[in-house]
């Protein structure tokens, strides 16, 4: 198979999902990261934790993590997974303004964890944006993206600086 084939398209381009039954386990690690941006003002309540809906950053932290749980609920060709952890850290940044989201997933599988921690930071994003679009509602969600992950036969990744 080269570089470039689909995984999760057979022969007749249709959809389909990856049999991982003969892979080997591995511990598999993945790290994603993302960021809200928001009127310096709207941070500033967060922050203080003045938001009329409560503690936004517990309630993302807590979000992001229920999410990652439930990836295959959400997207069609994941594989339900036992993760052994799910990290979700929330820094608040006034130079964006705004906060960066980081999720870290892991477990010892068959099949990596991406869209686990793709799907932890989106959500974590969405419930700060939810829970703070009474004050805010130009908030944008930004550069998520994987930031590396290792395992597997492929190996490690790592991206580059944006």
């Amino acid at each position: 198979m080269s570089g470039n084939d689909l995984t999760h398209i057979d022969a007749k381009g249709e959809a389909r999902m990856v049999d991982v039954g003969s892979k080997a386990e591995t511990e598999r690690v993945a790290v994603a990261e993302g960021e809200i941006r928001m009127a310096p003002s709207t941070l500033a309540l967060i922050v203080d934790g003045n938001a009329k809906k409560g503690d936004v950053l517990g309630a993302a932290r807590l979000a992001g993590i229920m999410a990652a749980k439930k990836t295959p609920d959400l997207i069609p060709l994941c594989h339900p997974l036992i993760l052994a952890s799910v990290k979700v850290d929330l820094e608040p940044d006034e130079n964006l303004p705004g906060i960066r989201v980081c999720a870290t997933v892991k477990l010892t599988g068959k099949t990596g964890v991406e869209m686990e921690a793709l799907t932890a930071v989106s959500v974590a994003c969405l419930t700060i944006y939810d829970m703070a679009k009474a004050t805010d509602k130009a908030m944008i969600i930004t550069n998520i993206r994987l930031i590396e992950k290792s395992g597997g036969k492929s190996g490690e990744y790592r991206a580059g600086r944006m």
